[in-house]
């Protein structure tokens, strides 16, 4: 199929014999119709404008920490500025660590061994002796009272001034008695204010009050309530260095605490590259897919006419195809790659052409499997599901294969997307694949069925950034291009757009974190000082926790290791950059420098995949 220059979705432009439907905006690359060098103009521009953008991208990880403590420095604030909103028990703050009031003492214990003293009924004339503050200051602390009838006044049974319940000196001889006294009969258990037997015996224990010389007084045990001794915890106790009477800090002891609790570490991730290989002649081309990495180590690089395979154990580079053969009458029949994918296992690559073929190549023997055709425009998305491969083309149709048969393909989608099908993804989990398009639209599809089961509109550029959740079963994260410049989030399971982002630039490409629940997103024109970045977002707050800059030129091929801590970024700058990103999984070891070998080969030079 050809197209005219006013007619070439490569543009972005509508079909001149198609109705107009709202403007369509395209992600192609332009190129300049003067002669000037952008590379050089690039080279002689101000180097320092260049060093401030870098210094705005390096000063991320400073702007977290400062939020940090800006977020720690108001919550010690509070805990001192509104002191009964903070966890300080208000009782212990209003109260003057120096002063032992025992009349705030209740007179009822909580242990059993409390209960065998009952205490004497109250008279008119011992509640006479009564202080009115002792009353009113108990009622602030103590429960309601049951009412004691009186008693008959007797030998023995006459109290000491300041003895029944509402007295202090009574409340402090229950306590002290309780230390030295054994356990109590079941018999003669009452509840703390039942009045005491009728019969005198001669040996009342109230008659004369004593203080125990055998303990100390403070040597008793803490009651399980704080409110048996008025509020103070053992903590709060004189005896405590860390009482807050000692302390010289200006701060409380809850504000300390929060300041000397562990901070929660940042991870570092390096800004620079470990590793650079020269891509020469790799396309700056939005719509295309040429970078991708094998469950088995080895990333396929798609170079014009050429596939190259570099191993990451021994850093070798061979050559699997050449699409520039000669045909039987002599001729030389030229393709390009477009696109280029490895099986989920094993070390099957497809790759899609120019021309709207695809070939199958085994890359451990460098054979060449079988061709399939039924495209007739260029295929840049391909996508497996175990032995059904997917591929998408310009032609805007979406074509199922079954490489275990004959047959070219098994199921045709037709008629849906209205321009270039530029992003395709499987879940293999769900069995549902998504796929984006140039005309803006996202849909999802389950199985192999002919019709979408979620049709996504809100994307105002093209879709070829898709990724599932290998965390989540249900949920996608797509974005948008140049006039988009968002991220979101889908639920596929109910169709609900979950969150979305403005990242501020062109989303290139999108692809979670195996070991955590992370998003390393690539992006290219920008109308802001940063583009051509990498960023790695926390889910689900999306907060960024790096951006890595480098690239001269739009990022756009993504491809992850085996192993998920390593990302390689493709650029239009002919280059191929390798960033640790991610921890390695626990219990995970590292598959990548094998007898030395592997990625530390090499470290910081710039070699070539050919």
């Amino acid at each position: 199929m050809s197209y005219s220059p006013a007619q070439s979705p490569r543009y972005g432009l509508r079909s001149s014999g198609r109705p107009h439907q709202g403007d369509v905006f395209g992600d192609r690359f332009i190129p300049n119709r003067d002669s000037t060098d952008l590379h050089a103009a690039f080279t002689m521009s101000d180097k320092q404008s260049r060093l401030r953008t870098k210094k705005r991208t390096d000063n991320l990880i400073n702007d977290i920490r400062k939020q940090e403590t800006d977020d720690a420095f108001t919550e010690i604030l509070k805990a001192e500025m509104f002191p009964s909103q903070s966890p300080i028990s208000s009782s212990s703050r209003n109260r003057s660590p120096m002063k032992s009031d025992n009349s705030n003492i209740p007179s009822y214990p909580s242990s059993s061994s409390l209960h065998h003293l009952p205490p004497p009924a109250s008279t008119s004339s011992s509640s006479s002796s009564h202080h009115p503050s002792d009353r009113n200051n108990n009622a602030l602390s103590l429960p309601p009272l049951p009412l004691h009838g009186t008693s008959t006044s007797g030998a023995g049974n006459d109290r000491p001034p300041g003895a029944g319940p509402s007295g202090s000196r009574y409340r402090s001889h229950v306590a002290q008695v309780s230390l030295t006294s054994g356990p109590s009969n079941s018999n003669n258990q009452r509840s703390p204010f039942s009045p005491p037997p009728s019969g005198n015996s001669g040996g009342n224990i109230y008659d004369s009050p004593s203080t125990p010389t055998k303990k100390r007084i403070l040597n008793f045990t803490s009651p399980r309530s704080p409110r048996i001794n008025g509020g103070l915890t053992t903590t709060d106790s004189l005896d405590d260095m860390s009482h807050p009477s000692y302390s010289l800090s200006p701060i409380g002891k809850e504000s300390t605490r929060m300041l000397l609790s562990p901070k929660k570490t940042i991870r570092s991730i390096s800004k620079t590259p470990f590793k650079v290989l020269d891509a020469p002649e790799l396309a700056d081309d939005f719509y295309l897919n040429l970078v991708s990495w094998s469950a088995s180590n080895v990333l396929g690089v798609g170079l014009n006419s050429c596939v190259y395979l570099w191993s990451a154990q021994t850093s070798k580079v061979t050559k699997l195809c050449d699409l520039v053969r000669a045909t039987s009458d002599g001729q030389e029949l030229n393709d390009t790659v477009t696109g280029l994918e490895w099986t989920n296992q094993g070390s099957t690559i497809a790759i899609g052409t120019n021309s709207g073929l695809v070939e199958i190549w085994d890359a451990e023997y460098n054979k060449r499997i079988r061709t399939m055709s039924g495209h007739t425009g260029r295929v840049g998305a391909l996508a497996w599901n175990q032995h059904i491969l997917s591929t998408g083309s310009r032609d805007r149709n979406i074509l199922h294969r079954d490489t275990r048969i004959p047959d070219h393909y098994i199921t045709k989608l037709a008629g849906h997307h209205k321009q270039e099908v530029c992003g395709l993804r499987w879940n293999v989990e769900t069995e549902q694949l998504a796929s984006g398009g140039n005309d803006n639209k996202l849909f999802i599809w389950d199985k192999l069925n002919d019709q979408p089961t979620w049709r996504f509109s809100e994307h105002r550029a093209a879709v070829k950034a898709i990724a599932w959740n290998p965390h989540q079963k249900y949920l996608l994260a797509s974005g948008g291009g140049t006039a988009d410049k968002k991220i979101r989030f889908w639920n596929t399971q109910n169709g609900n757009l979950v969150k979305e982002i403005d990242t501020g630039s062109q989303v290139c490409n999108l692809m979670w974190s195996k070991n955590s629940n992370e998003l390393v997103s690539t992006h290219g024109y920008s109308g802001g000082p940063i583009s051509n970045q990498i960023q790695i977002w926390k889910y689900p707050s999306m907060t960024q926790i790096a951006s890595l800059t480098g690239h001269t030129y739009r990022v756009l091929y993504l491809a992850m290791s085996p192993d998920g801590q390593t990302i390689v970024s493709g650029a239009g700058d002919e280059t191929l950059r390798f960033w640790n990103v991610f921890q390695k999984a626990k219990g995970e070891t590292n598959t990548y420098h094998n007898n030395g070998k592997g990625f530390g080969d090499g470290m910081g030079v710039i070699s070539t995949i050919r």
